[in-house]
């Protein structure tokens, strides 16, 4: 796996995702003996045990695990004293990041889930790990509190050069983060590759999914306040999108999902849908017995579209042909900075 950036873990509960990062970290140890190495570092081998407090890895959990006799400051201290090495983000760099300023008084008690992970992310960060891995860390969260979390993660891996490795069985929250995807199934690796090339694939255990969707870059062009809508360009053409506080000309990810796009052999000129743009049909799949997957290639770029079989026996496509993809609803994610591309 990529020793940089966000490398996401995805796959159902089961699939080994946690056993593989208790591995990396040292709690377990695998049964079958196997290697872990990082950079220039052999963690695990033959006749050969790295202890976890040796690994510099910082660890967040589904719960935030802090010291419930311990007020937030008091958490933060705990790490900030026993780094092992020096250099790291400073306390005063955690705290405005996460802007924990106004909870430092406060015990775990009287905090939100959400504030408790974000003092757990801090105290990782506060150990100056080499590597940090984070275990669905939201899966205890509601969605806003979700939402802010993930910004915070986002601001961190720009923030900083520190690689992670995110487990989690939610592709949506996976999409946000990652740069990089790892699939597991049945405690075995089935594919791994860019985020924004395996979610645009048919040959991948994404596609079967019924979130399926496909993950398109664009940068941000003018805004429409009197709409409330905001033009993302992307490979020539023009979306509309509702409406967002990001500057002119900023990277931003797109998530399409397959079952939001339909096609059409000639290009609507009555039709409440915005964005309909002219696109190439390079893959067909059938997905089950009522329905067929197609991957669309918008330039460099593809979308997915989820259509039943009789609609595509019906207009006739095939591969090759060129077709206008409807776009019913986008959701924008987050910024993408120039390593992420």
């Amino acid at each position: 796996m990529p020793d940089r950036g966000i490398t996401a873990i995805y796959g159902p509960s089961g699939s080994g995702k946690s056993t593989l990062l208790d591995c990396i970290a040292g709690l377990r140890r695998p049964e079958t003996g196997g290697m872990v190495r990082f950079r220039d570092q052999t963690w695990l081998a033959p006749q050969r045990f790295v202890p976890p407090w040796q690994r510099r890895v910082a660890y967040v959990f589904q719960d935030s695990r802090l010291f419930p006799h311990l007020n937030v400051q008091q958490n933060l201290d705990y790490a900030d004293t026993r780094r092992g090495t020096v250099g790291g983000a400073s306390m005063q760099q955690v705290i405005h990041w996460l802007e924990l300023e106004g909870l430092l008084q406060h015990t775990p008690a009287v905090l939100s889930a959400g504030q408790k992970q974000r003092v757990a992310i801090g105290r990782a960060l506060l150990s100056s790990p080499q590597l940090l891995l984070l275990d669905e860390p939201l899966a205890n969260l509601d969605h806003n509190a979700s939402q802010q979390c993930l910004a915070y993660l986002q601001q961190l891996a720009g923030e900083l050069e520190l690689p992670m490795l995110y487990v989690s069985h939610d592709i949506e929250e996976v999409s946000q983060l990652a740069d990089h995807l790892v699939l597991l199934e049945h405690g075995a690796l089935v594919d791994q590759g860019p985020m924004l090339d395996l979610c645009g694939r048919l040959d991948t255990q994404l596609s079967r999914e019924e979130q399926a969707a496909a993950i398109v870059l664009g940068s941000i062009g003018q805004h429409d306040p009197e709409y409330g809508l905001t033009e993302l360009l992307v490979e020539g053409q023009t979306l509309q999108i509702a409406s967002r506080d990001s500057p002119v000309g900023a990277r931003r990810r797109l998530r399409i999902p397959a079952r939001d796009v339909s096609v059409c052999l000639n290009k609507p000129e009555d039709s409440s849908i915005l964005n309909i743009i002219p696109v190439t049909l390079t893959q067909m799949k059938t997905d089950g017995d009522a329905r067929v997957l197609l991957r669309l290639a918008l330039g460099g770029q593809h979308l997915l579209a989820r259509i039943t079989r009789r609609s595509a026996d019906r207009l006739g496509i095939q591969v090759g042909d060129r077709l206008f993809a409807q776009i019913k609803s986008a959701a924008l994610l987050m910024e993408s900075s120039d390593h992420h591309e």
